[in-house]
């Protein structure tokens, strides 16, 4: 008796074009991906052991430059204006929190009255943004 030997065909599944566009879409979402900078303006936050993540979703920044230059959510904003351009912007969004970023070069004096007119246009809290040691 003779047997027939069959043939055992492998069929191997070429993995490398699956390979290279999974490399491909990679790099794609890698280069288009945006990063999210907190601002573009350069502010050296003191720092405090104490700090803690800010809980609001989207509070109002005020920041305080060293130059004693006051930038209301990305506009530069005079002092005189800073209350009434805050007033109608807490009570446009319905927004209450309000958060002040003072450069640590920044004189104290200026931001006691950022403080102070945030506190008249009805901000319902105010945090001061600091980083850990």
């Amino acid at each position: 008796m003779a047997y027939e030997y069959r043939r055992h065909s492998s069929h191997v599944l070429n993995l490398t074009p699956l390979i290279d566009i999974v490399f491909l879409l990679l790099v794609f979402f890698m280069l288009t991906a945006h990063f999210i900078e907190d601002e573009a303006i350069d502010i050296q936050l003191p720092e405090a052991i104490s700090s803690q993540p800010s809980q609001d979703d989207e509070p109002l920044v005020i920041s305080l430059l060293p130059s004693g230059e006051i930038v209301l959510d990305g506009e530069p904003t005079p002092l005189e204006q800073l209350e009434e351009t805050l007033s109608a912007m807490l009570h446009a969004n319905s927004k209450r929190m309000v958060q002040l970023k003072g450069d640590r070069a920044a004189q104290f004096g200026q931001a006691i009255k950022i403080i102070d007119a945030a506190r008249r246009a009805g901000a319902e809290s105010l945090d001061i943004l600091t980083d850990k040691p």
